[in-house]
């Protein structure tokens, strides 16, 4: 969700310490495919060698660490930099496939019997790194304790009326009306299961430290340099995960990632710089590719700002957007324009059918601005300096130039950003760009429309009791053309309200060192979490 909600926020990059070889790099491939020369099963970019012996140590670098923003506490971790992170030590009850299918996780199968009725059949043998067996006790006061907790997440769940025992191994979950992204919605960290017996007990607190089922346990962590994580000895997943150790160390500096990959000290990297491809084609072993994701890039127009306050200005902004130029010139072809449900998703609307695209351009912006009685427009567009998000920036400025409208860029560091944008109710900016994960559901990210929801938003964001009408109908209607048709209402009205402008989906580039490392890598990933397969990857040794 990330507002980048995680959301995340801003691009990431991995890195894997390995020892370098000579040989020849290869170019970008297009977005969703594998690397030029290497082979992966569908829906994956590369699968990890598992006949390479397990052990080694993996040194990763990201972007970002969030971890002060938000805590520990995977419930209330709202961005996709956190929900990286906390995935390597909890682990929720159903996780997604390469095609965004539910797939079991700690529950090993589930039924639903009813629309409103899911049991869930927990997997036997799952302990926390503590050694303590997972129970049923706590994965109901996991979700409970989640359901009642001011986090964004929560949302998200929709109406849920009951989470309940029905045995050692088995819980049961009642929805108050039927709910289609219910099972996605369980698949992202803050659904995750907490030890629920040491919580109540006053001997953890989640907040602090970080204790779950998953491959990996804490051994340290630096707040914005390094996070050192050791195997989970009592992981339930036999031979997973394959490396002894992984450090996670923050580098915030592309090009330094890029610099790390071509000389061997880094051996597996994401990349936001659309650019980075070609510095790496020449680079020996060493395999780019790009990811495909859910995630995509969004405006917000400060609608309790008296130059967005007129539906009209919104709207004619909206519609001078060239979205084909941003995924082509700013994201180098890699993205995709999108609506509100986001592109590659099975049942998301067409964006070249969507008010703002058939209304005519620039032309009919300027005579609609004229319309609203607004001449000489101009504001500010405040954004991170991650990349590829500048350049972004500058065709919405480019888009705009031609409608009449002056644009001045405000490029800021991820922390000053976010406190400008949410650090005050009611806000005070005038646009921002950012984005969002898109998740594995199209009706999920629907939700961050709906302030009253979301709550990020209620300070630049007005209400409207229509869209969340129409959100919450879509999100009922069972899977088939129905559910469809409902979510493409639901892009229209979001298009004409234009509070927050869906753009372009934003690609992850990915390059890896082939003498180094054997990752495992979805083709498309919902939730901004290229960690998301790490306890898969072999470290190549000698």
């Amino acid at each position: 969700m990330r507002y980048r909600l995680a959301g995340s926020v801003a691009a990431l990059a991995l890195a894997t310490t390995a020892t370098a070889a000579c040989g020849g790099g290869t170019a970008a491939a297009p977005p969703g495919t594998a690397a030029t020369g290497s082979t992966a099963a569908p829906g994956y970019l590369a699968v990890a060698d598992d006949k390479l012996p397990a052990g080694g140590a993996l040194n990763v670098a990201v972007h970002i660490d969030s971890g002060a923003a938000t805590g520990l506490d995977p419930q209330l971790a709202d961005v996709a930099t956190s929900w990286q992170l906390m995935s390597l030590v909890y682990e929720t009850l159903v996780t997604v496939g390469p095609d965004f299918s539910p797939q079991p996780r700690l529950a090993e199968s589930w039924d639903n019997p009813t629309p409103t009725t899911y049991v869930f059949h927990l997997r036997k043998g799952v302990a926390f790194s503590n050694g303590r067996e997972m129970t049923a006790d706590d994965v109901v006061g996991s979700l409970k304790r989640l359901l009642a907790a001011k986090s964004v997440w929560r949302g998200q769940l929709g109406p849920v009326e009951k989470v309940a025992k029905v045995d050692a191994a088995t819980v049961k979950i009642t929805l108050s009306k039927p709910y289609t992204p219910f099972l996605a919605a369980l698949a992202n960290v803050p659904a995750a299961i907490l030890p629920m017996k040491e919580i109540e007990a006053k001997t953890l607190d989640p907040a602090k430290e970080m204790l779950g089922t998953g491959p990996f346990k804490v051994q340290a962590h630096r707040q914005d340099v390094s996070w050192n994580f050791a195997r989970n000895d009592h992981y339930w997943d036999k031979g997973k995960p394959a490396a002894d150790s992984l450090t996670v160390t923050i580098a915030p500096e592309e090009a330094a990632r890029v610099a790390a990959v071509q000389n061997g000290s880094s051996a597996l990297a994401a990349l936001g710089n659309v650019d980075s491809a070609a510095m790496l084609a020449g680079a020996a072993n060493v395999k780019v590719a790009t990811q495909a994701t859910t995630d995509f890039y969004y405006l917000m127009l400060n609608s309790k700002n008296p130059k967005f306050a007129d539906p009209r200005v919104r709207q004619a902004l909206n519609m001078a957007l060239d979205r084909k130029q941003m995924a082509e010139v700013a994201l180098g072809g890699q993205g995709k324009p999108t609506g509100v449900t986001p592109a590659g998703l099975p049942g998301a609307c067409d964006p070249a059918a969507l008010p703002s695209a058939t209304a005519g351009g620039a032309a009919k912006a300027k005579e609609l601005l004229a319309q609203a009685g607004i001449a000489n427009l101009s504001f500010t567009l405040s954004i991170y300096s991650t990349e590829p998000a500048p350049a972004v920036a500058q065709v919405i400025q480019q888009n705009l130039q031609q409608a009449g409208v002056t644009v001045k860029i405000e490029q800021m560091d991820e922390a000053s950003w976010a406190g400008k944008v949410y650090g005050k109710v009611p806000a005070t900016f005038d646009a921002a760009l950012s984005w969002f994960a898109g998740y594995a559901d199209p009706g999920m990210v629907t939700t961050w429309w709906n302030p009253d929801v979301a709550g990020f938003n209620a300070g630049f964001m007005q209400a409207d009791k229509d869209l969340n009408q129409l959100i919450a109908t879509a999100a009922e209607a069972p899977a088939g053309a129905a559910r469809d048709k409902a979510l493409a209402e639901v892009c229209a009205k979001v298009d004409t309200d234009a509070q927050m402008i869906p753009l372009v989906t934003r690609p992850a580039t990915v390059a890896y060192r082939a003498d180094a490392v054997s990752p495992s890598l979805y083709a498309t990933e919902g939730y901004g979490n290229l960690l998301r397969l790490v306890a898969d990857a072999r470290v190549k040794k000698g």
